[in-house]
């Protein structure tokens, strides 16, 4: 079993950073992993992913804006995100794509707003 915890969440202004990090329990360096987003009232979205060999995958409305990294030594993966805008304001989830449901942190709230 896996557990996944994440942090770095916050409130920033538009045009500011964060980063985010996902910390493993479990080892993950042979599962894809990803980060998804939810905000009030919407649907839980797809933001990125990342492959166990690194190849990246991103949301059209993130793309030029974020990153995601994966450091396996240390069984966490990081979403930089720069130029925040208040529409990414959300909970941000990590992901990790074991076979079957997979499994998913708690979530932490990350706000864009003046």
């Amino acid at each position: 079993q896996v557990q996944l915890v994440e942090s770095g969440g916050g409130l920033v202004q538009p045009g500011g950073s964060l980063r985010l990090s996902c910390a493993a329990s479990g080892i993950i360096g042979n599962y894809a992993m990803g980060w998804y987003r939810q905000a009030p009232g919407k649907q839980r979205e797809l933001v990125a992913t990342i492959s166990s060999g690194g190849n990246t995958n991103y949301a059209e409305s993130v793309k030029g804006r974020f990153t995601l990294s994966r450091d396996n030594a240390k069984n966490r993966v990081h979403l930089q995100m720069n130029s925040l805008k208040p529409e990414d304001t959300a909970v941000y989830y990590c992901h990790a794509y074991v076979p079957g449901p997979g499994y998913w942190g708690r979530g932490t709230q990350v706000t864009v707003s003046p």
